[in-house]
């Protein structure tokens, strides 16, 4: 690209642009600074009218994917065949590949909030986590629920993930920040008992791509703006036993916020 000879002063520079195409540009003008602001996060992160409806459409189509998953999960079946299945579906029934790669864990591998499926087969007892998203013009879903085949094997667990994303939700409203969401989320959990073994984040911004700033952060100290779409994805996770992440996306709005999935969060149990 051209720049334009006039331009001075401090220039933005999108993180995504490679870094070859930045030091070229700071080689032929040394004479600008470079700022370590980025407004396109800000212009991405509040959705308009014309997107936040393709975001909720987006989030219905994973919903009808998610009904479908409630049939998939069957006791034979390794977190593979099921993460097949799932893409599958998604072709059928949103007409669309998945948004990220699917995570399928089983049992004591949902102690691993980023496992990847594997050959574990899938028995009476266990806990299935499964997280998943797909795109509807170019934007994107994600959403995360945890069953149980048979029984409840971690019964406090889950009430206490369902709890603490209830909570973040509940916080969610223009003027407050990503922290105080990360906070309401994070204090349910910790009062449990089960402060240590919450290991992420509690959620991220999402758009055109998943991850999209802002984070819901207990470092992220911005302001929540009416149009800003992101998760609540607060989870447990306990090693050599299994773990429960339960995923929503919200939709702020002027007096709080809009759920963008309508997956039911009380029927665990398969």
């Amino acid at each position: 690209a051209v720049l334009d000879p006039f331009l001075s002063g401090t220039v933005a520079v999108d993180p995504l642009w490679p870094a070859g195409f930045v030091l070229r540009l700071m080689k032929r003008r040394p004479d600008l600074t470079l700022s370590e602001e980025n407004p396109v996060d800000k212009i991405r992160a509040i959705k308009d009218e014309q997107e936040q409806q393709k975001m909720r459409q987006a989030s219905l189509n994973n919903d009808a994917v998610m009904a479908r998953v409630r049939q998939l999960i069957q006791i034979g079946k390794t977190e593979k065949q099921l993460e097949q299945e799932i893409r599958q579906a998604f072709q059928q029934i949103a007409h669309s590949e998945p948004s990220f790669e699917t995570i399928v864990a089983f049992a004591e591998n949902g102690a691993d909030p980023h496992a990847t499926p594997s050959d574990k087969v899938l028995k009476e007892g266990m806990s299935v986590i499964i997280d998943m998203g797909c795109r509807f013009e170019d934007y994107c879903s994600d959403m995360t629920r945890t069953f149980f085949v048979g029984h409840m094997s971690m019964p406090p667990v889950y009430q206490t993930v369902l709890r603490a994303n209830l909570a973040g939700i509940a916080a969610v409203r223009p003027g407050v920040r990503f922290c105080d969401i990360d906070r309401a989320c994070r204090q349910v959990i910790e009062e449990a008992g089960y402060g240590p073994y919450f290991t992420h984040r509690t959620g991220h911004g999402i758009g055109l791509n998943v991850h999209e700033p802002f984070d819901v952060s207990a470092v992220n100290e911005t302001q929540v703006e009416a149009g800003m779409c992101f998760s609540i994805e607060p989870g447990i996770y306990l090693p050599a036993v299994g773990g429960v992440r339960i995923e929503d996306l919200v939709l702020v709005t002027e007096q709080g916020c809009e759920v963008l999935n309508h997956d039911p969060k009380d029927q665990p149990v398969l």
